[in-house]
Parts: structure tokens; sequence; C-alpha cells
């Protein structure tokens, strides 16, 4: 059940000043269209009852929180080609609150209009990559993913061009409720001007009050909050089936948190070459290679932290993250499962049999957990597989698990579902998807 609480707003951001930020004006758009508005979500940080036009198309400030939009100034590797020339493009912080866990949480937008950072782009954001990023983060939080959640969705009446799909297309802004806007591409615009006094002030920041440590703590204990937050995405990314796409360091948040969704794809079987982005011509961001990407980023992280502190300190927890992301991939193929933690031999066992099985390919990721969890043995499961699960296998009462069929999300149902909106504005599909993911989410104990 959803807890509900005060809206309590607490605009930190503004502690580090004018160094980090550009103040910019939100679009003026000709139609306000509400397609998707997250009353769960907003019971979470106390405005259930917002004027939802007024704020998240419009873009009027909340009480005692941030007086105008912030577009975050970053840079960041985009497939390992570093780019100075990045930023907060097509969207701002708008927001800043505490939720009923007492985390710091950013409602930031996409879509909402040009900033100094949109270079020739035009700040827009179509209604099809809305609708995508609905169902993404949806997804995702029903498979016990740390994700964004898609918080609000505005059909704006504007017609726009892209090179890459159907055009003209309707347009939208979206605002997401995320823990932080930190990325790890923030940290790399400080050490790019070398800006000891800046990274300084960042790192209190974070620890603070995205992790709750010590401000004193230092630039290593960052980093090791970051590992180990980083480490959990990349196993749950793998536990849940899915390809984000795009794992550049401006898309990787300090907190661990999946967010910023484009060209993501839940890859049908266990295929590490599968990929999400078309024009991701190497495999670079490929299902398999995601935990390496992560990896990756991270070290760019250490490399920007190494301005201010110990690099053997630094180097050394980067030379763990592999022993931390398998640990991790553990718990999330044994959560998926419902299965509690026993023995650690035994569990890196069972998990090990997980990815063994799964990785025949001929296994659907979806149907494979889904019948497992249901007490059911899927198609040319191995003997020795079903010997390690049966006994650990807790009973399932929700109605969800005697369906014919698990609840999934791959591209021909993205695409199916996007059709009748687009031809006749239907929007039945969508309701009923969002519908089925959140009864899955109950079943599975994550919410969605």
């Amino acid at each position: 059940m959803t807890r509900t609480q005060a809206y309590r707003p607490d605009p930190r951001i503004l502690e580090l000043g004018e160094a980090f930020y550009d103040p910019v004006a939100p679009a003026v758009f000709p139609a306000a269209i509400p397609r998707f508005l997250n009353s769960r979500a907003a019971a979470t940080v106390g405005l259930e009852k917002v004027d939802w036009e007024a704020h998240f198309h419009r873009f009027e400030p909340l009480a005692d929180n941030l007086p105008e939009p912030l577009a975050l100034r970053y840079h960041g590797h985009q497939f390992r080609s570093y780019n100075p020339d990045l930023g907060d493009g097509r969207g701002f912080l708008f927001a800043q609150l505490r939720d009923d866990r007492d985390r710091l949480l950013d409602l930031a937008t996409k879509g909402s209009g040009q900033t100094p950072y949109s270079r020739t782009a035009d700040g827009r954001l179509t209604l099809k990559g809305a609708v995508r990023e609905v169902l993404a983060t949806k997804m995702l939080a029903a498979l016990g993913v740390n994700t964004s959640r898609t918080f609000a969705v505005f059909e704006t009446g504007e017609d726009l061009v892209r090179g890459d799909e159907p055009s003209p297309t309707r347009s939208a802004v979206l605002t997401r409720l995320s823990h932080g806007h930190i990325r790890i591409g923030s940290f790399q615009r400080l050490a790019f001007f070398e800006e000891v006094e800046n990274m300084e002030s960042l790192v209190r920041y974070c620890l603070e009050h995205l992790f709750g440590d010590d401000p004193d703590a230092g630039a290593v204990q960052l980093l090791e909050r970051v590992s180990q937050a980083t480490a959990e995405l990349a196993a749950s990314y793998m536990a849940a089936g899915f390809v984000h796409g795009v794992l550049n360091t401006d898309n990787i948040n300090v907190t661990g948190e999946s967010f910023d969704y484009g060209p993501w794809r839940f890859a049908p079987t266990w295929d590490p070459q599968f990929t999400a982005a078309y024009f991701d011509h190497s495999g670079l961001y490929a299902f398999g290679r995601q935990p390496e990407a992560i990896q990756w980023n991270l070290a760019q992280l250490a490399g920007c932290l190494a301005l201010i502190a110990d690099p053997p300190a630094l180097s050394a927890l980067l030379q763990g993250w592999g022993e931390r992301f398998h640990l991790a991939l553990v718990a999330a193929l044994l959560k998926r499962l419902g299965v509690a933690p026993g023995d650690a031999d035994e569990d890196r066992a069972l998990a090990r049999a997980i990815v063994a099985e799964l990785g025949k390919q001929e296994i659907g990721i979806d149907r494979f957990f889904f019948d497992l969890r249901a007490g059911r043995r899927p198609a040319g499961t191995s003997d020795a597989l079903i010997d390690l699960l049966q006994p650990r296998l807790t009973p399932q009462t929700h109605p969800y698990w005697q369906d014919d069929a698990p609840c999934s999300m791959l591209i021909d149902e993205v695409e199916a579902i996007w059709e009748p909106i687009a031809k006749a504005d239907d929007w039945s599909e969508m309701n009923r998807k969002v519908a089925a993911i959140r009864r899955m989410g109950e079943a599975m104990g994550s919410g969605a």
C-alpha cells in the first residue's frame, strides 16, 4: 500500500551554486492534454492534490521550491567518445522534495524546451517517446529494478519532425521523479576544467543528500557507494532481461537509479549479443556487455575523483567491482524467482545453473522465470536445475501465477500499444498494459 505524507520541499541543489546549472524558461505549449498522471508516485511526495497542468505542463513553481527551472551542466562519454558539449538540452530540474522514505528526490523534465545545451535540437519529446518511457519505468519497477518513475505526461499539440521515425509526429512533455540527477558526467565536467573546490562540493552534496553519509567522508567513500549502487543496477538489468541501449556516462546516475529511456528493449532470450539501439553497430551496449559498460563508466568517475582523492584507494575499489556485480547478480536472480537467500555457495551454484539454462536461448526469459515461480517446469529445463530449485521455491498464492503467460514487454507489443494511439487516439491498450504490469508487480511484491 502506498504511504502518503505531507509535501516537503527541499531545494538542496541551490547549495551547490551557479557553477552547476543555468536558469531556463519552460516552453509554452499550444495544448495541454493529460495522458499519464502518476497518483501513486504523487502520494509519496505529498502532491496527490496538486494542480497537474499548472506545475507539470506550464511548470509554474511549486511552493517553497526552486523559483525557476535549472538546466544542469555535465559532460560525458558517448559510445566511449568524450563530449564536452552536453548538459540538459531538452529538460531541466523543476523541483526537489522529500519522499515517504525521507529520500531527496528530483522532479525533472524531458521535452520541456530548449536550453543553452540544446545545440541545434528543438528541445521537444515525441509522444511515442513518452509512452515508451511510461512502459519502461512501469515494467522495470515491477521487476524490482531501481528506476526513475514517470510522474506526468502531457500531450502538447505540436507536430515534430524526426529523421528516424514517421513525421510529423505528436509531441509531449514528461516529468520524472528520480533519486537525484547527478551523473558520472557531472563529475567529468568538473575534472575537465580542474575545478577542485566544485568537485569537493559535489562529493559532499552526494554523500550527504543522496546517500545520507557524513559529508566529510570523502571521495573514496563516495566511490564505494557508487560502486555498490552500479553493481546492483547492472545485476538488475540482467535479471530483468533489460537492455538500456545507451549506457553513456551522462546516463549513469550516481545513486544507481536507472533513468533516461531511449532505445530500450527487453531481450526475448538470454542472448548476450542482443542490442536495443539500431545505431549501436559494434554492440557496445549489448545485453551481455552492460556490466562491462557500467564498470567502464565507473572507472571514468574514479579518474575524476583522483583530482581530490588517493588514486590507489580508488583503484582498489574499482578492482573489487566485478565481485560486487556477481554477488548482486546472484541476489537479483534469486529475487526474481522469489527464493530467499541461503548458503552463499549454494546460492552461487543455483545462479550459475539459472544462467546456464537461460543461455540455451530457446527459452524466453520471462516465460522461464514465470513458469518456475508458478510451480511449472519450463520446456527443456534440466533435471539438475529442478533438483536445486525444488526445495527452495515458495508456493505462490497471487492469481497472477495461474495465468497462461507472463506479463512481458517485447518490442512487438510496444508497437502494438502505440499503433491505436497513433491511428485513432485509442489509449485502451496502454491503460490495460499499465494495469497488467501493476498486477504483476503486486504478485512479485515489488509494486509498479
